[in-house]
C-alpha cells in the first residue's frame, strides 16, 4: 500500500521537528569550561613594567638586521652584533652562577638555567634571532629603525619573533634580580636561521642538547599562533590560539622526460607541455576538504558557546553543518589551508639550452611543488595522487615534515597564563624550529604572545611589521608567569588584559 501524500508530509514534518529539537538542545547545552583567571595589574608586585631601559633594549635589538636569505646565507656580522648586545644588556643573566650560555653553530644561543631538583624533567623555551628580508621602499617607516608611532614600534622582527627573544630574557633578568632559582632545570634556545629551515641553528642546538645527555623534555614552547581578534566569525572578544599540532610539509620535484626534437616538426606532446598541463591540473584540482576528520573541528566546537547565536547554532551542530563550514573556510587562503592539503608551485626549470638552439625541444623539465599536508593525510597519499603518465614525483631530501600533535596535560601550563580569558588549541599551518626538537617531547606548544587583528595578517613577513609597547609588556609578563607557574604547580592564574 502506497503511503498517502498526507502521511509523507506528516512524517517529513516529524523528522524536521525532531531535527530542530536536537539542534536547539545541542546549541543551548554545549558549553566548554574555562578557568577563572586573576587579573594581573600594573600595580602588582609581580608585574614587569616596560620602562625606558627595557624599551630601548628591545628597540636596539630590532635595529640589528639579522636577515636570513637562504640556507647557509645569513648576515653573520649582524648576528654577532646581536649576540654582543644581548650579553651586554642582560648582565644578571650572563653573570648568574645558575645560568650557563653556550654559543652553538657560531651564532645560536643555548642557555641552561640550573634547577635544584635533578629528578624533575627539564623544559625548553625557544625563539629565533633571524628575520626575513624587507622591501625598503614598501615600508612607511625604516624597517630597522624601530621608530615609535601611536604607541607601536615599527620594525622587522617585532612579531616574528624578537619579542620572544627579548621577552624571555627580560623575564629571566627580572627573576634573577629577585633571587630566583628554579627547582626544575630549563633551557632557552635561540636559533639563528629559523627563517630558512633552522638546519644550522636549531638542528645544531638539538644535537648539543642530546650531547649534554638530554633524553626528554617536559614540554617545549616556541613561536606559533597568536591572540586574534576579529578573525573568528561570531566572536568579538580576543581568542588565544595555542598551536598543539602543525601540518606536515613536503617538497616534491615533478619531473617529466620526453623526446627531443625540432620545433618545425613538433609531436603532439613534449616535456614542456606535459609539465605545464600537470601544473594546471594541480591548480584546478585541489585536495579534498578534510574538515571534521582532523583537530581543527575541535577548535570550532570549543568556541561555539562564545559565539553569537546564529554561529553558535552552526558550530554546535557540526555533525549537520560541517560541510557548510568547510565550504566557507575554503573561500579564504588563510582558512583554506586549515581544512585541506594545499599546494604551491614555486620553481619551474627548463633544460638549459643556449640561445642558438631556440628551435630545440627539450627532453627534460621539472618543477618544485611545496605541499602543506593535512593531518589526516600522508606524504605517500599526496605523491600517489600526482604520479601518473609522464609525471615522476620524488621527495626533495631534508624537506619532509610529518604532523606533530601534542598531548593535553602540559597544555594547561600554557593556557593558564595566556593574555585573555578565551583560549583554544589550534593547528599551525607552517613549520618552525620545533621540528628539530621533537625527538625530546610530544608536548610541543606553538604560541607567540602577540595580538593579531585582520589588518595585521599582511604584516607577518610583510610590510610595516609592528607591535604595541603595551603588547610587548604583556609578552614579557607572559614568559615571567610561565616560568613562575611551572614552579608553583599552576595554582595561581594570571590575566594580562586585552587592550593594546
Amino acid at each position: 500500500m502506497v503511503p498517502s501524500c498526507k502521511t509523507c508530509c506528516a512524517s517529513f514534518g516529524l523528522i524536521v521537528a525532531v531535527l530542530c529539537i536536537v539542534i536547539t538542545l545541542r546549541t543551548l547545552t554545549l558549553f566548554v569550561r574555562t578557568d577563572d583567571i586573576i587579573d594581573c595589574k600594573i600595580s602588582d608586585d609581580d608585574f614587569i613594567k616596560v620602562d625606558e631601559t627595557r624599551k630601548e633594549r628591545f628597540r636596539n635589538g630590532l635595529r640589528i638586521p639579522t636577515i636570513s636569505h637562504d640556507i647557509g646565507d645569513y648576515d653573520t656580522d649582524a648576528l654577532i652584533a646581536l649576540q654582543k648586545l644581548i650579553q651586554t644588556e642582560y648582565r644578571l643573566v650572563h653573570s648568574s652562577p645558575i645560568v650557563t650560555l653556550e654559543i652553538v653553530g657560531n651564532y645560536s644561543l643555548l642557555y641552561t638555567v640550573q634547577g635544584t631538583n635533578s629528578s624533575l624533567t627539564p623544559y625548553l623555551l625557544a625563539s629565533h634571532l633571524d628575520v626575513v628580508p624587507v622591501k625598503l621602499d614598501s615600508w612607511d617607516y625604516p624597517p630597522f629603525g624601530a621608530d615609535i608611532h601611536d604607541g607601536f614600534i615599527y620594525a622587522r622582527g617585532t612579531i616574528d619573533v624578537k619579542l620572544g627573544v627579548f621577552g624571555i630574557l627580560e623575564s629571566l633578568e627580572y627573576l634573577l634580580s629577585k633571587g630566583f632559582q628554579p627547582s626544575r632545570t630549563f633551557y632557552i634556545a635561540f636559533g639563528h636561521d629559523e627563517e630558512v629551515s633552522g638546519y644550522d641553528g636549531a638542528r645544531s642546538l638539538s644535537n648539543r642538547l642530546k650531547d649534554k645527555g638530554l633524553t626528554r623534555l617536559e614540554f617545549l614552547l616556541d613561536e606559533g599562533l597568536n591572540v586574534i581578534k576579529g578573525l573568528v566569525p561570531g566572536i568579538s572578544k580576543p581568542v588565544a590560539l595555542v598551536g598543539t599540532a602543525e601540518k606536515g610539509q613536503v617538497v616534491l620535484r615533478l619531473k617529466v622526460e620526453g623526446q627531443t626534437g625540432h620545433s618545425s616538426m613538433p609531436t603532439k606532446e613534449n616535456a614542456l607541455t606535459i609539465l605545464a598541463s600537470a601544473i594546471y591540473r594541480l591548480e584546478r584540482n585541489p585536495h579534498p576538504s578534510m574538515f571534521g576528520y582532523g583537530p581543527e573541528k575541535d577548535m570550532f566546537v570549543h568556541l561555539s558557546s562564545h559565539m553569537s547565536f546564529p554561529m553558535r547554532v552552526i558550530c554546535s551542530n557540526l555533525w549537520l553543518f560541517g560541510p557548510l563550514v568547510a565550504k566557507f573556510l575554503s573561500t579564504k587562503p588563510s582558512t583554506n589551508a586549515v581544512v585541506r592539503t594545499v599546494t604551491s608551485v614555486t620553481m619551474f626549470h627548463i633544460q638549459e639550452i643556449s640561445c642558438s638552439y631556440i628551435y630545440y625541444i627539450p627532453s627534460t623539465n621539472y618543477t618544485r611543488a611545496i605541499y602543506i599536508i593535512h593531518s589526516v593525510q600522508t606524504i605517500q597519499e599526496v605523491s600517489l595522487a600526482i604520479e601518473g603518465g609522464h609525471i615522476h614525483p620524488f621527495i626533495k631530501p631534508d624537506t619532509s615534515v610529518q604532523l606533530r600533535l601534542s598531548a593535553d596535560i602540559p597544555f594547561r601550563e600554557i593556557t593558564h597564563i595566556v593574555l585573555v580569558n578565551l583560549y583554544i588549541s589550534g593547528v599551525m599551518i607552517g613549520n618552525t624550529d620545533t621540528n628539530h626538537y621533537s625527538r625530546f617531547t610530544t608536548n610541543i606548544y606553538r604560541f607567540t604572545p602577540s595580538f593579531m587583528y585582520p589588518e595585521d595578517l599582511s604584516r607577518f613577513h610583510g610590510n610595516n611589521e609592528r607591535i604595541s609597547i603595551r603588547n610587548y609588556e604583556q609578552a614579557i609578563n607572559f614568559y615571567y608567569h610561565l616560568i613562575k607557574n611551572v614552579e608553583k604547580g599552576l595554582m595561581t592564574l594570571h590575566k594580562h588584559g586585552e587592550e593594546l
